[in-house]
């Protein structure tokens, strides 16, 4: 009876869970064709466009749409993608109705030091169209005000911070904790990699010597490269920026003023007024006409759609194509796609549709990745070496392209990083855990094994290895930095020798990689995707291609509300019909709001 009580509750529950899921995706469909207006939105005149983090900035589109839903609000909090921010700023700095941009980093948005790199060098080439840039806000992060120092202006709330200190690196080390648990860790790792400092964590209480130096180094390049643009915006000197964050100079606002960091202390309404000077009329409603960068680029993304179904876009099914691969996570074996991973079979498999389509000339693969696993990072070597025998091929690092996220990239004819990308990590290292005493002296777990063999039981993590799987391990280990030597040795046309002089498990910042042959150029998304044209010899005539996943069925129902969307956008569906489903199969990333789409080995976090 208690059985057949418990089995009801238990249905009963899956049943209500089911019930709720589909009350969700129903109100989700009646929020998005709630949101549907007749006519289709414009941008403004005289709009001030609005780069507030509201929304992360990312290096790649989500694998699944569904989890961008807002369960709370029943909406779609959907990233922009670094290359949808940087295309919207170029795209801005040619709208008449755009005057200017306004830099306001209040949203709760995330966004790497690399991509604030890339925008900020969006932001520098958008002023060249003469049209303001101001930046406001009540406290600037040292990251915050690096992107902010590009404006023409920087305002500072008259009782706000800014903080101006340096560069640093923590990381985190765990030696303490595996003591008191009593747990044996056993490290595996080639000897020339004394820079290979994953392992570190698990063996040490502070940083050995060689991480300390590469650390260092790494701090003084990032902190090089913040201090030369911020110099060259501010017009202050390096020598002086740095005299600043050593001595702590900047306590108050007005510490700020004095040492040229800012241009004036101000309200937010003051804004306004300097809008009006600077020729940005008020609306009828007596205020200024505003709009973010994530409106911004669902508005003209719908037109855009309008422009490309009334034969208004240049681009036709014989437009030859730049494809885009994205690289986003740790790298892990396996076929699956997964947000913050990257699935090697996966990988391969999308590589490998970009090599057999032969609209697509060129491609680009955007890599941001900390690395993983060895097994994972060569089956996309392969497929990557395999593309690059086919068509060019260029790689954008993003934050990291450290370590597998430098092994798969190596075969490119031609690698970009920004200047404060971390990469390299050209090494490798195992680590094992015997928890053997630790379960037998807190838990009272103890283990006991019969096998055909002394090792018939694998290698678990509750015993001590024995000294013929230590051998082979350690087999394993040499042969995986061996290949990764000698491919980074034939993909970079450089000997083994000095490959084995930049290795050891060495990280480079961006600006050290291209110095010392790891990369080719600083530069970002944009940039590589004008070299792979460039090399492909396509001349300015091309269109970019995503090479992303295809819908669960979930997302392809929503995506059936292609007619709705289409109403929104004013788009008589009777006369295209058809043509909207062709164009969504030709140009996807015309009918979404997210614009065009297609191991660091230890724990670290920088300090910006």
């Amino acid at each position: 009876m208690n059985f057949w009580k418990t089995f009801g509750a238990a249905m009963l529950a899956v049943f209500i869970g089911l019930i709720g899921y589909f009350i969700a995706i129903a109100l989700l469909g009646v929020s998005l064709v709630a949101s549907f207006n007749t006519e289709p939105p414009k941008v403004p005149a005289h709009s001030v466009l609005y780069i507030d983090l509201a929304e992360d900035i990312v290096d790649a589109p989500r694998v699944s749409s569904l989890s961008s839903i807002d369960m709370q609000s029943m909406t779609i909090v959907e990233p922009i993608t670094i290359l949808e921010a940087i295309s919207a700023i170029e795209l801005a700095s040619t709208d008449n109705n755009i005057r200017g941009i306004c830099i306001r980093q209040d949203g709760e948005g995330i966004i790497s030091a690399a991509n604030r790199e890339e925008l900020r060098r969006a932001l520098e080439t958008f002023k060249a169209s003469g049209k303001f840039v101001v930046a406001y806000d009540d406290i600037y992060t040292q990251g915050e005000y690096y992107l902010a120092s590009v404006a023409d202006t920087v305002i500072l709330q008259p009782e706000g911070s800014l903080d101006w200190r340096g560069v640093g690196f923590n990381v985190t080390l765990f030696k303490g904790l595996i003591d008191k648990l009593n747990i044996d860790v056993e490290v595996f790792r080639p000897t020339s990699c004394r820079y290979k400092s994953a392992v570190e964590p698990f063996i040490m209480s502070k940083m050995s010597e060689a991480n300390r130096e590469q650390m260092l180094q790494l701090a003084n390049s990032i902190w090089a490269t913040i201090v030369a643009d911020v110099a060259a915006s501010r017009g202050i000197a390096p020598e002086r920026l740095m005299e600043i964050a050593a001595n702590l100079e900047i306590a108050l606002p007005e510490d700020a003023l004095r040492c040229g960091m800012v241009d004036m202390l101000a309200y937010d309404d003051d804004l306004r007024t300097l809008y009006e000077e600077w020729g940005v009329e008020r609306n009828a409603q007596g205020d200024i006409n505003t709009i973010t960068l994530g409106e911004y680029i669902s508005i003209t993304n719908r037109q855009l759609l309008q422009a490309a179904l009334d034969g208004e876009a240049t681009m036709t099914s014989n437009t030859p194509q730049v494809g885009i691969v994205y690289a986003e996570g740790e790298i892990v074996d396996g076929n699956y796609y997964m947000d913050d991973y990257i699935f090697g079979t996966a990988l391969a498999t999308d590589l490998r549709t970009a090599r057999l389509d032969n609209k697509t000339k060129a491609v680009v693969v955007r890599v941001n990745s900390p690395g993983g696993s060895a097994l994972a990072s060569d089956i996309v070597w392969h497929e990557m070496k395999l593309l690059q025998e086919t068509k060019p091929v260029v790689i954008s690092m993003g934050d990291m392209a450290a370590s597998g996220g430098y092994y798969i990239s190596v075969p490119a004819d031609y690698i970009i990083a920004n200047r404060m990308t971390l990469t390299g990590s050209i090494g490798v290292f195992g680590v094992m855990f015997n928890l053997e005493e630790t379960l037998r002296t807190k838990l009272g777990i103890s283990f006991d094994s019969v096998g055909t063999s002394p090792t018939a039981d694998g290698m678990p993590l509750t015993r001590t290895l024995t000294e013929k799987e230590r051998t082979m391990i350690n087999k394993g280990v040499d042969r995986v930095y061996e290949t990764f030597v000698n491919h980074v040795a034939e993909g970079r046309n450089l000997n083994t020798e000095t490959v084995y002089t930049l290795a050891e498990g060495r990280v480079w910042s961006g600006s050290d990689a291209v110095e010392n042959g790891l990369a080719d150029a600083n530069g970002g998304f944009a940039e590589a995707i004008a070299v792979a044209a460039e090399i492909a010899d396509l001349g300015e005539n091309f269109a970019l291609m995503e090479y992303t996943l295809p819908p669960t069925p979930i997302e392809a129902w929503l995506e059936s509300m292609g007619m709705l969307f289409a109403k929104s956008c004013g788009i008589n569906y009777d006369k295209y019909g058809d043509d909207i489903l062709s164009l969504l199969k030709e140009y996807p990333f015309l009918f979404t709001n997210s614009g065009i789409q297609a191991a660091i080995p230890y724990n670290i976090s920088l300090q910006m």
